[in-house]
């Protein structure tokens, strides 16, 4: 018997029906020679760190770094049955070989390989690697298995990912958890994401508009703006700084002549764009559809495991390889009635597609090739509303990629109207290309200019000055993100660590999805519309960590290196190396070096808030340990709270008898003087008891100690 190991039950069941196996077993189906069986995402993780050693249960700094030896593993509780039924299968004395059949990635690998371990099962495996789940793909894959040695590299890859994100992820979000006193989740690409957002909202609330005035001619037949010929940069050419000078130029150029002193024409070329790999697929979905990245990665899967209508999604690849280039003129002969019309408008040689090196590339092709339709007929009508929308996209990307090039002549002509320039420019479309499958998403084009030639005459009819002002950046959608993710390297200043980071960024595109989620999850962004903001908690965040973790620099190194490892071009103990210094650093940092910050408590369910968290010093010591005195969103208290001190100040403690709000001028008074005057009567501190006295009386109208819990208050007899 051959045990499959597939990723999902949806996933299994169709390797099921293609082999043959139909008879129902408690989570596999059965046939005569296989047996398919599936976990359900993860089944096993990494250990908690209080189940690599009993003191971690507490969250103490004099316990960090946890660097431990072995991690473990353990097997996930509410997945336990299933895991058990695998292990029967596996390991059970009739099973001669293993198939792995999870998804064809860096995680799917995981997935599997954890499970056999934890099984300990020494039977042979044999890797199934499908880039689309229709019938004859799954067969297909059967005929060309490879030993599991043959992805070894990805397993190491996979499995230094998940142990690295354990020593940055727990050590670091305990680290600064316990220096600030509020939970805060960190991780080594969530926070350098994180990042991204909080440079943007700084650049918007730092900018600072500037004004600015243009001047626009009408001739007739055309028009044109006026810009200065001393100034080679378009876009700061036709600016004009004063009002004064602008009315000037309108009025002086008004009903007067006009020359033509150049026409330039140039003849310009657009190549259709290359297909979809995840990332490039989410980001457009999100601008045209308004789907987030998790959204489209969701719908993409459903049209990938269920639908079955197009090829693997989680790729960073965007060509196909030389050899799929009969089974892509099948998917296009296959393709929906609906898109008829398109495909006979591919220009054909013999009636074989065009093939170039910007669709089929083996080079640029790594563990799965390009989104495209798979060649299985379906009917676009039975699909959900999303998954038709999606799909549209991926077959429209499809069909263009092998039109003709978009083509038009740019003009641009100068005119001059009493010594001042004005330009004008230009398209006539000469060949609409591939633009043609896109007829409803053509770039707003410029009008064609009427025919003129050097020294043509005109007349101003009119001119006018309009005011402008400079443009704040916009805040970052989810498209943008992940373009800003996906080229994290660009960003840096160094140009030979720019260079080696070429093609690596912050997470995979299997993964970027998912971190954009985390960080709206923990509460460090919001989204508003479109718009991806930070939140004060994400900012704050930002403001503390160093930027060894919250720059992109090192995050894409480390994705680099991952890669390489997959490769097995790099060794994985180095890797490991390298992350359990940054580790260390991390920790000693958060300890010595991180600032003094001021974390909100949070709002908890029904709106109660959750976690006390300390402000900054307000520079006074504590009158009982002497430790130093610290401001909350609603008390003052010991910063030696940990250790025993249980000096408390609530803000609100005297306000129910009409006593004012207490704040930091108030209480560093209080303790330094041990009274402080107000309009209303005056607060003093003596003996352990905070009171408040009113004006003209001799005796407090409310007294509390300020040495216990906010329940031994007691009013003044």
């Amino acid at each position: 018997m051959i045990v499959v190991v597939a990723e999902k039950p949806s996933v299994g069941r169709d390797i099921a029906r293609v082999l043959g196996c139909r008879t129902k077993g408690e989570g596999f189906l059965q046939g005569e020679k296989y047996c398919v069986t599936w976990a359900v995402g993860h089944l096993i993780t990494l250990n908690d760190p209080h189940e690599v050693d009993p003191k971690y249960k507490k969250w103490r700094a004099v316990d960090l770094p946890m660097l431990p030896d072995d991690i473990g593993t353990k097997v996930i509780p509410k997945t336990r049955a299933q895991f058990s039924v695998i292990k029967k299968l596996i390991c059970d004395k009739q099973t001669e070989r293993v198939i792995c059949a999870t998804d064809a990635g860096r995680e799917g690998e995981l997935i599997f390989r954890l499970i056999y371990e934890k099984s300990g099962c020494n039977k042979p495996v044999d890797r199934l690697w499908i880039s689309s789940m229709t019938d004859a793909a799954i067969l297909e894959g059967f005929d060309t298995l490879k030993p599991a040695s043959a992805y070894d590299g990805l397993y190491y890859s996979a499995a230094c990912r998940s142990q690295a994100d354990w020593l940055v992820g727990m050590n670091a979000s305990r680290a600064f958890t316990l220096r600030y006193n509020a939970l805060l989740s960190v991780g080594r690409v969530q926070t350098p994401t994180l990042a991204i957002l909080v440079s943007r909202a700084k650049e918007i609330r730092e900018f600072v508009p500037e004004g600015y005035f243009t001047v626009t001619a009408d001739f007739g037949d055309y028009s044109g703006q006026w810009f200065d010929l001393n100034i080679t940069e378009d876009k700061f050419a036709s600016r004009i700084k004063s009002k004064e000078t602008a009315d000037s130029i309108a009025a002086k150029v008004k009903n007067k002549p006009a020359t033509v002193a150049s026409v330039t024409s140039e003849h310009k070329r657009e190549l259709p764009p290359p297909l979809y790999d995840l990332t490039s697929l989410q980001r457009e979905a999100n601008k045209a559809l308004g789907f987030t990245a998790s959204k489209t990665l969701k719908v993409a899967q459903s049209l990938y495991e269920t639908r079955k209508c197009i090829t693997y999604p989680r790729t960073d690849s965007r060509y196909l390889p030389d050899d799929m280039a009969p089974r892509v003129q099948k998917t296009v002969d296959n393709l929906p009635a609906q898109y008829s019309a398109l495909t006979t408008g591919i220009p054909r040689v013999d009636g074989a597609l065009p093939h170039s090196k910007r669709v089929y590339d083996d080079s640029k092709v790594s563990d799965h090739h390009a989104i495209i339709p798979t060649p299985q007929r379906i009917d676009p009508g039975k699909l959900e509303k999303d998954e038709q929308a999606l799909f549209d996209m991926v077959a429209k990307r499809f069909i263009a990629v092998f039109y003709p090039a978009y083509e038009y002549d740019a003009a641009k002509v100068i005119t001059v109207s009493e010594e001042q320039s004005f330009k004008s420019t230009g398209r006539t479309v000469t060949a609409q290309g591939w633009k043609a499958v896109y007829p409803s998403k053509r770039d707003e084009e410029e009008t064609a200019l009427p025919p003129l030639e050097n020294g043509s005459t005109r007349t101003v009819h009119s001119a006018k000055a309009k005011r402008e002002s400079t443009k704040p950046p916009v805040p970052h959608t989810d498209a943008s993100l992940l373009f800003s993710m996906e080229h994290a390297g660009k960003t840096i200043e160094d140009e030979e660590l720019r260079e080696q980071m070429k093609g690596s960024g912050l997470g995979t595109p299997a993964t970027r999805a998912a971190i954009i989620e985390r960080i709206i999850q923990v509460g460090y962004v919001a989204r508003k519309g479109k718009a991806l903001l930070p939140t004060q908690k994400g900012e704050q965040l930002i403001s503390v960590v160093p930027p060894e973790i919250a720059s992109p620099e090192m995050t894409g190194q480390w994705e680099k290196a991952l890669t390489q490892i997959a490769q097995n071009k790099r060794d994985k103990k180095r890797f490991m190396d390298g992350i359990q210094r940054l580790t260390c650093f991390l920790v000693d940092f958060a300890r010595g070096k991180a600032p003094d910050v001021f974390f909100e408590r949070e709002a908890g369910k029904g709106g109660q808030r959750k976690t006390a968290v300390p402000k900054k010093n307000i520079g006074i010591n504590c009158p009982v340990c002497g430790g130093q005195v610290q401001e909350t969103d609603k008390a003052f208290g010991c910063a030696q709270w940990r250790n025993g001190c249980k000096f408390t100040l609530w803000k609100n403690a005297l306000t129910r008898q009409g006593g004012p709000v207490l704040t930091g001028t108030i209480v560093k008074t209080l303790l330094e003087k041990g009274e402080v005057p107000g309009s209303t009567g005056k607060v003093t501190l003596e003996d352990g008891l905070l009171s408040f006295y009113r004006n003209g009386e001799e005796k407090p109208v409310l007294s509390v100690g300020v040495l216990y819990e906010k329940s031994t208050a007691k009013k003044a007899p």
